[in-house]
């Protein structure tokens, strides 16, 4: 099927706004009579006037004629070869474009084979993500009517939905990550789909999972992900321990930290901090229930133990690979949240000491959180800020 073609008079899109080295990346290609694209994600973001994360390139080019093109390529991948482009300390990803994907509702099988721009586009999950850009001619070239879905703000499947998501659970999360991310609303026939199909997500690899979430956890709309998480399922399905955890104070307490922390982060957010987000309002009903509700005053060798049990059960039993380093960070965050403010404000703590340790900021940045809705945390945020910063000097 012939594509839709839009030229620079019916769309907003700039050279100015386009990486200078994938231009260059692409112009090259051309010249020596490959087909080229911009494509997927960041397309759309530059459509939508959103700086993109990635210019993510596709080509007639194998991945051989790609390599003796650049000296400054690297081939990765085992399944499916793709070309890293580096400049500096940027990457471009360049992939020939690949075959379409099997009709079967289970798999994918062919999914790894070399095919036509259009087979290409076809491939790709969304509608809004299966667009093509030529900067040379300045043209849209659009297979799947993902331009009249971007202007009518619709997030729609490329195909059946239930066959998509049965071939690949992970793009239910990524439905719902778009949804929050750009505001978009779900076409009726995904939507349905998506609440039909969503225990399938079980299927799919933890690693995927927890990569796309990782993904998430750093694109500032943390917050309005995970309540769309909560409203379709899929926290209980992934986060059970979690799930059956959070009363609706604690709920609400989360959320308030995660759009919180949305906010203030000026740059990339901090992952661990926002896990932390999740975990605090637990462990403190973990603390309440176990220690105080009994008239006892843990020590904070005894919180170090809830904390390491908390996310073993929370972010560890799910995702039996969630890095050590991780976990071990977010137990410090936590950890150093009842150095700051102590349970028992009359007990001295060495809660100075702990200023030389490498992971403190990322404890002083959640303080910071919580300085918005306590009093007494506002006042030690404000202490340890000032000496941190006269240290720094």
């Amino acid at each position: 099927m012939p594509p839709k073609i839009f030229l620079d008079s019916s769309h907003p899109i700039s050279e100015k706004t386009i990486d200078s080295d994938a231009l260059k990346v692409i112009h090259r290609l051309k010249r020596h009579g490959y087909s080229a694209y911009l494509v997927g994600g960041g397309v759309r973001d530059l459509l939508l006037n959103i700086p993109p994360k990635d210019f993510d390139i596709a080509t007639s080019a194998k991945p051989d004629e790609i390599r003796a093109l650049f000296r400054n390529c690297l081939l990765i991948g085992k399944r499916f070869r793709l070309a890293h482009i580096r400049f500096g300390n940027k990457v471009l990803e360049v992939s020939t474009f690949r075959a379409g994907q099997t009709k079967d509702a289970n798999f994918i099988t062919n999914d790894n084979e070399f095919g036509t721009e259009e087979e290409d586009a076809m491939r790709r999950d969304f509608t809004i993500n299966g667009l093509l850009y030529d900067p040379e001619e300045h043209a849209i070239i659009d297979y799947v009517k993902g331009l009249k879905d971007i202007e009518n703000r619709i997030l729609r499947t490329i195909g059946n939905p239930t066959i998509r998501f049965c071939q690949d659970p992970v793009r239910m999360i990524r439905l719902i990550k778009f949804q929050a991310r750009i505001d978009f609303s779900i076409e009726e026939e995904t939507q349905k789909a998506l609440k039909e199909n969503i225990e399938e997500i079980l299927k799919s690899s933890p690693d995927r999972i927890l990569g796309e979430l990782f993904k998430i956890l750093e694109t500032k709309v943390s917050s309005k992900f995970f309540k769309l998480m909560d409203e379709y399922g899929f926290t209980h399905l992934l986060f059970p321990q979690l799930a059956n955890s959070l009363d609706v104070a604690s709920k609400e307490q989360t959320h308030q930290f995660l759009q919180l922390a949305d906010q203030q982060e000026i740059h990339q957010p901090e992952k661990n901090v926002l896990l932390a987000c999740f975990l605090f309002p637990l462990l403190e009903r973990k603390i309440q229930t176990a220690y105080l509700d009994q008239d006892k005053m843990p020590h904070l060798g005894e919180i170090y133990s809830l904390t390491k049990d908390l996310i073993r059960d929370t972010l560890v039993a799910p995702f039996p690979r969630f890095p050590r380093w991780m976990r071990e960070t977010i137990a410090f965050i936590l950890n150093a949240q009842y150095r700051f403010t102590p349970l028992d404000p009359n007990k001295k703590n060495r809660k100075f000491k702990m200023m030389g340790h490498k992971k403190f900021p990322l404890a002083l940045r959640f303080l910071g959180l919580r300085s918005f809705v306590d009093d007494r945390c506002a006042r030690e945020y404000s202490k340890f800020r000032r000496i941190n910063n006269r240290n720094k000097i």
